[in-house]
């Protein structure tokens, strides 16, 4: 079972060892998008976790291997692969998501709009809490793989993605809609995110702990029911998250966040971490390998 756990986390590493010249991404945020794009021809790898342990239930680790690629500079598309280890139960791989997010106003402004259109093809057992919607809550967590790896998820996301940049601070706010393709109601849920290095201006000399390399921020989440009953309903789950990401000179940014729950129906504590690596030009160079 740990093997199997063990496996993304090995292939992540080799990825990393064998890449080509790379430049650092920004980070920040586990739920919140800003209106952030990835460069044209750039390649994001990340490896993220988020544990926990529901009342009732057995600790688990989620795993989630994404990569982010720049098509446009108006256009990032995505791709995860999902996975989850329950102790004393099993490791089982959970499903993937295909993401899009196109910017809607091609300057900077005051507020900047992103649409963010999502199809994810995953079973009950994912553990990752990308977002929370409808009614999710710390229940649905304690209840064994080989029953919920039954239940399909094929679902289509919709989110509106708001993000301004003021005097260095970054404020995000999404609005989030989800539907069952095969049943079930429209599901809601909201993020927001603030967040800010912890100095604006760069050291004149390059090393791993310069101010300028941290980004402290805050993230709050939760679920707004349903179009039948939504808004802040009982039976909602919510989280408040300090965010903190290193920037570091090899080309790795480090994330953490501990979340806390807020409401009864939430999980009391989730841990995420996190690392990201950029390809520069990936397309260029894949261009001129298959040519």
């Amino acid at each position: 079972m740990y093997w199997k756990a063990a496996g993304p986390v090995f292939w992540f590493i080799l990825i990393l060892m064998s890449a080509p010249v790379l430049s650092a991404g920004e980070g920040g945020y586990f739920i919140t998008y800003s209106h952030q794009m990835e460069e044209p021809g750039n390649l994001e790898l990340s490896f993220f976790t988020t544990s926990g342990k529901p009342d009732g239930g057995n600790r688990f680790v989620n795993e989630l291997i994404e990569l982010e690629y720049g098509v446009k500079g108006w256009w990032t598309t995505e791709v995860y692969l999902h996975g989850q280890t329950t102790f004393a139960d099993s490791s089982v791989f959970t499903g993937y998501r295909w993401e899009n997010r196109f910017r809607l106003l091609p300057r900077e402004h005051w507020i900047n709009p992103v649409l963010y259109l999502e199809w994810e093809d995953i079973n009950g057992a994912d553990k990752s809490v990308l977002e929370v919607v409808g009614f999710d809550g710390a229940s649905d967590f304690a209840v064994p793989n080989s029953e919920t790896r039954r239940e399909k998820k094929r679902e289509l996301e919709a989110k509106l993605i708001l993000s301004s940049n003021l005097k260095g601070w970054n404020i995000s706010e999404n609005f989030v809609a989800e539907k069952n393709i095969a049943h079930a109601p429209f599901e809601f849920g909201y993020a927001i995110g603030i967040s800010r290095p912890l100095a604006l201006e760069a050291s004149p000399k390059m090393c791993s702990l310069c101010r300028e390399n941290f980004r402290a921020g805050l993230e709050l989440y939760g679920g707004l029911g349903t179009h039948q009953s939504f808004g802040f309903q009982r039976g909602t789950s919510h989280y408040i998250a300090p965010t903190v990401a290193w920037e570091l000179p090899s080309g790795v940014t480090l994330q953490i966040s501990p979340g806390f729950g807020l409401t009864p129906a939430s999980s009391g504590f989730l841990l995420r971490a996190g690392a990201t690596y950029e390809i520069s030009q990936f397309g260029r160079a894949a261009r001129r390998r298959f040519r």
